[in-house]
């Protein structure tokens, strides 16, 4: 019965634009396609699938920290949580970061981030500077500072 009706099923569509392909290409199989089937074994409606970040709130792509996570190798298997715990720390790096930069390009009129703002956000930060210390930021320039023994001696004597 159900080779009938696959059949008529490749009767009908064969007219349409796509009389080139072959039929099972255009048929969907079963499977895990993204095809409008019954969903979970016919357990009701069928749930639209959430992101491993927006589980745990993050923006940061916790599937893409994952892959590049087990690419580099770092041991034979990988636990669920790992690739979620970094993603939220670096998203909290950056979004301190950012809020430095920010708070810094206000201080100097300007809207957008720059370079400059990033390096007077990293070097005004204590824990930040230790963090990325050894770090060269290209067109960042340098912190505005002129040693004690370079400036002019007070003359303020007063009798």
């Amino acid at each position: 019965m159900a080779s009938l009706r696959r059949q008529s099923t490749l009767k009908t569509r064969n007219t349409g634009s796509s009389a080139g392909l072959r039929p099972q290409h255009r048929l969907s199989t079963g499977g895990k396609g993204k095809g409008k089937g019954k969903g979970k074994g016919g357990r009701g409606a069928a749930t639209k699938s959430t992101s491993r970040s927006a589980r745990a709130g993050l923006q940061f792509p916790v599937g893409r920290v994952a892959r590049y996570m087990r690419k580099q190798n770092l041991a034979s298997r990988l636990g669920g949580g790992a690739p979620v715990y970094l993603a939220a720390v670096l998203e909290y790096l950056t979004a301190e970061i950012l809020e430095l930069a920010g708070n810094a390009a206000r201080d100097n009129k300007r809207q957008r981030i720059i370079p400059r703002h990033l390096q007077l956000a990293i070097r005004n930060d204590e824990e930040l500077n230790q963090l990325l210390g050894k770090v060269t930021i290209a067109a960042g320039g340098v912190l505005p500072n002129i040693h004690q023994v370079l400036l002019p001696k007070k003359s303020g004597k007063k009798k």
